[in-house]
């Protein structure tokens, strides 16, 4: 599973929050509360929060194996 713990963390270390991401960048609050519940998000979302918050993939998201991933 793609846990998004780490954008969190990134956020409070910088100089935005859901406010200016929403107001600001154009975020919406759906994507928010996508992360906040460790939905899917899209690459391009991604993309965006790492330009946005200066940051590494490794800074929004990490993978956490769990049995309930698709199985190929």
């Amino acid at each position: 599973m793609i846990d998004y713990t780490p954008f969190w963390k990134t956020l409070e270390q910088s100089d935005e929050n859901w406010y200016t991401l929403t107001k600001k960048h154009n975020m919406s609050d759906s994507t928010l509360h996508r992360l906040k519940h460790n939905k899917d998000i899209s690459t391009k979302t991604i993309n965006d929060l790492c330009w946005i918050l200066k940051c590494d993939t490794q800074d929004i998201l990490r993978y956490i194996p769990s049995d309930t991933d698709q199985k190929l």
